[in-house]
């Protein structure tokens, strides 16, 4: 196994920095996240079931790598303390009354929905992001979601202020309610 390694440190090292190198830029990035493939590689060895694939198993795993760092560097730990809702202070009166309005009903959700819509919907995290750093299901994340959609799509629509189309697209919001 050790020997093995050593097979693949010396035929993929250089060429492997070479193609990180060319994705990151940096040098010392380059080394740690090098370093970091070949530890998965020696833990993940014994994964690969065709040998014949060694050298795009190894890229594969840099690739992922790669993709993970620049995830984590794109976005800070999920935390709602940094959440901010729409801008509420705009040009159009109508438009502030209108976001008044959807932020008092986001923060009228339940903490399960209000969390996931928030960092869903204006964080732009994805719904497998979000599984992964509140420690639930995809699946439930989904729900989750859809639901807190259901939940305000149904309280804005029973505004009488707001006019809608038979599809529930917003056509006019008034300032007074009638």
């Amino acid at each position: 196994m050790k020997d093995d390694i050593s097979i693949i440190w010396d035929d993929l090292n250089e060429e492997l920095f070479a193609f990180m190198f060319s994705q990151l830029k940096d040098e010392d990035l380059t080394k740690d996240l090098h370093q970091e493939v070949f530890l998965k590689v020696q833990t993940k060895i014994h994964q690969l079931k065709h040998t014949s694939k060694l050298t795009s198993w190894v890229y594969q795993i840099a690739r992922n790598t790669l993709i993970d760092h620049f995830r984590k560097s794109k976005k800070s730990p999920l935390s709602l303390t940094n959440l901010e809702l729409p801008e509420n202070d705009v040009d159009s009166f109508a438009y502030s009354n209108l976001s008044n309005c959807i932020n008092q009903k986001i923060a009228s959700l339940s903490k399960v929905h209000r969390e996931v819509i928030l960092l869903t919907a204006f964080q732009d995290y994805s719904q497998k992001e979000v599984a992964d750093q509140l420690n639930i299901s995809y699946s439930g994340t989904k729900s989750r979601v859809q639901k807190a959609k259901q939940i305000l799509k149904k309280d804005l629509l029973d505004c009488p202020n707001l006019e809608t189309d038979p599809k529930g697209t917003l056509l006019n919001f008034e300032k007074n309610a009638e």
